[in-house]
């Protein structure tokens, strides 16, 4: 007959009673979990997800833009992802700051119409900060930030170009993913938005469009959001959000949180990943 050892006798009982103990909704003793993989939580509290802070940068803009309205709105929609900490100054100049290197991630929600830019120092600490791992957000008219700075192309990837023609007629139009998979907009699905369809971007920096919409007045595809690297740091460009009602459509607000997320290194999640059950990997006996 043969003869188990002690050690093989105790495997199979602790396995077992793992077994039992998961059939009876009993809870199992801890070492028999060999594995426990949790779907994402973006409602998850923030002991138990990792953190990251992001900044608002914003008011300056051209007048038909109230960033006054808009900023609120935005900070709120980054906020629903409670692993995002999110601040708001409202003056560029902070890009000049040493305390932008406290953030993980910026957001460019400004643009110096009529006002000079932030500056030689804001430049570089921004270039800075982007180039040694920062992430940066731009959104609608922060195409058209530190005009006649060259290097503002290479960093936001595509800028305004006052020549071109801006933008179509305010309306709803549909912005739907490219052929790239990209995690920001992995699973989006087309949506509808009412908002500005910007025509004026120009650059010739790489860039990988994730989004795009077709122009009602010259039937040509134009991008809505792309994504690049400068050095070591993520930069997502869209130039959706004209207004607040633009802003808090669910999934332009989404692909905005998506976006800080990804831009300050954690993984995005989606909004249809909070009402997925967990899944959990039940193997007894290890």
């Amino acid at each position: 007959m043969m003869r188990l050892s002690s050690h093989t006798c105790l495997t199979w009982f602790l396995g077992a009673m793992s077994t039992l103990a998961w059939t009876c909704l009993i809870p199992a003793p801890e070492h028999a979990y060999a594995s426990v993989s949790m779907a994402p939580d973006a409602g998850a509290s923030a002991s138990q997800a990792e953190t990251r802070k992001v900044v608002i940068g914003t008011g300056s803009d051209y007048a038909g833009h109230k960033w006054k309205e808009t900023a609120p709105v935005l900070a709120e929609a980054l906020r629903k992802d409670a692993r995002l900490k999110v601040d708001v100054v409202e003056t560029p100049a902070f890009l000049a700051s040493p305390k932008l290197n406290d953030y993980n991630a910026v957001v460019l929600h400004f643009m110096n119409w009529e006002s000079p830019d932030p500056g030689e120092q804001a430049r570089q600490n921004l270039m800075r900060f982007v180039s040694n791992g920062g992430g940066m957000i731009l959104v609608h008219f922060a195409c058209g930030a530190f005009q006649g700075w060259p290097e503002f192309e290479k960093l936001a990837g595509r800028v305004y170009d006052p020549k071109l023609r801006p933008h179509d007629p305010y309306g709803s139009f549909q912005v739907v993913r490219t052929g790239v998979d990209h995690p920001l907009t992995r699973g989006m699905q087309p949506f509808e938005t009412t908002d500005e369809l910007y025509t004026c971007l120009a650059g010739s920096t790489p860039i990988e469009i994730i989004a795009q919409a077709k122009s009602k007045v010259d039937g040509k595809d134009y991008p809505m959001g792309f994504v690049l690297n400068y050095s070591k740091g993520r930069v997502f460009h869209s130039v959706l959000g004209h207004d607040a009602q633009a802003i808090a459509n669910p999934p332009v607000a989404e692909l905005f949180r998506r976006a800080s997320a990804w831009s300050a290194g954690l993984t995005p999640v989606s909004e249809s990943a909070k009402a997925k059950p967990k899944k959990i990997a039940f193997l007894a006996g290890k």
